[in-house]
């Protein structure tokens, strides 16, 4: 027995020794053999002696990170752990967006419409992008823009219309298009349904009972609002993204910043104007510092920006006078109105006048003037 076990650990040994770099394994001699005749070992070159030259790293955009620009599209963004696949989170997109155009009005311009799209997709060409995207612009006056998971993206006719130049327009739809590209949707309901799972052990061993099923069902039922509320870390994510992904379409990065900053000013001198789009990720003076540091140290400069283009003027003034003309036409006296009703019944008549519209509330009158 002790034989066997010596020989199983020799081999082992030898197998050891084989298999590791640098290292040979003893052969025995063949007195048979003369030691003058066989030929010397050859050199290795995985064994080569003296200092080997060290490659150097870039420290500020190292290659096919998210700060290497010229790798976009072929980074690891949207990482992470997340429950959905692609296919379902386009899916899941698509099922929110019918309830999306089921509850607003969309803008059916073809020159507006057509002009907005081929802004988002141009965008999109030059992003992380892994899914296609599907661009409306809905008639609203609330300055706004939202994408949905799986990229179906909307954009208010308002945030147009409060866009001062193009690449405005540009810089707050690249951040939207930033919280598709880092799945930033389908990370927050997956981290809805790992809090779901951890209360399963509340519903089966813990002393609540059904109190635990209670906050399981109240956890489901506010999963649909994270795929429109980030983190702060999500939004500052898609503010360094959406810098990139503008000047890799070839925009000014710093309209984005511009654009934030009279939006700040706005609010400063009317408190309670900024947009409801803010309200959940305001344009903080940390995130506007921020954005400028970035732009500065991965950003390379460049000679020439898209600022704005005439077509984006044409477009807007095309908007305003579609919008104008839907108020006009909203505000006629002729127009038939639904009207409740108690609406209704405070119109009957009543009295002895058939036309008497008098309900017997009170009357202020003008008491007459007395002669001193």
């Amino acid at each position: 027995m002790k034989e066997i076990l010596r020989h199983v650990l020799t081999l082992a040994l030898g197998s050891a020794l084989f298999a590791a770099p640098g290292l040979a394994i003893p052969q025995s001699q063949d007195p048979s053999q003369d030691p003058k005749t066989q030929q010397p070992p050859q050199p290795q070159t995985q064994q080569q002696s003296g200092p080997q030259p060290v490659q150097q790293k870039d420290t500020v955009n190292p290659k096919n990170s998210k700060e290497d620009v010229e790798a976009i599209g072929n980074r690891g963004v949207g990482k992470g752990v997340n429950f959905y696949s692609l296919e379902r989170e386009i899916a899941l997109g698509k099922q929110l967006a019918q309830e999306v155009e089921r509850s607003s009005k969309l803008i059916d311009d073809p020159v507006v419409t057509e002009y907005v799209n081929r802004v988002g997709q141009n965008l999109v060409r030059n992003s992380d992008a892994r899914v296609p995207f599907t661009i409306k612009v809905i008639d609203s006056d609330e300055v706004n823009a939202f994408a949905l998971p799986g990229g179906f993206f909307y954009v208010n006719s308002g945030l147009v219309l409060r866009a001062q130049e193009e690449s405005e327009l540009a810089g707050v739809m690249a951040h939207e298009i930033s919280h598709v590209t880092a799945r930033h949707g389908t990370k927050n309901a997956t981290k809805g349904e790992l809090m779901q799972l951890a209360t399963i052990p509340l519903i089966l061993l813990g002393p609540g009972g059904w109190a635990g099923y209670g906050i399981y069902e109240g956890l489901n039922l506010a999963i649909p609002v994270t795929y429109l509320k980030f983190s702060r870390d999500a939004e500052r994510e898609a503010d360094f993204l959406g810098l990139q992904y503008m000047y890799k379409a070839g925009y000014d990065p710093n309209s984005y910043i511009t654009f934030f900053e009279r939006i700040q000013a706005d609010e400063k001198r009317r408190p309670g104007t900024i947009p409801k789009v803010f309200s959940t990720h305001p344009p903080t003076p940390e995130r506007i510092e921020n954005s400028q540091k970035e732009i500065a140290r991965i950003l390379p400069a460049r000679q020439e920006y898209i600022v704005t283009t005439s077509e984006f003027d044409s477009v807007k003034a095309r908007l305003r006078n579609i919008m104008f003309s839907r108020k006009t036409q909203d505000n006629q006296p002729g127009k038939p109105s639904l009207r409740t009703k108690t609406e209704q019944s405070k119109k009957q008549p009543t009295g002895n006048d058939p036309n008497s519209t008098d309900d017997d509330r009170p009357t202020l009158k003008r008491r007459p003037d007395t002669q001193p």
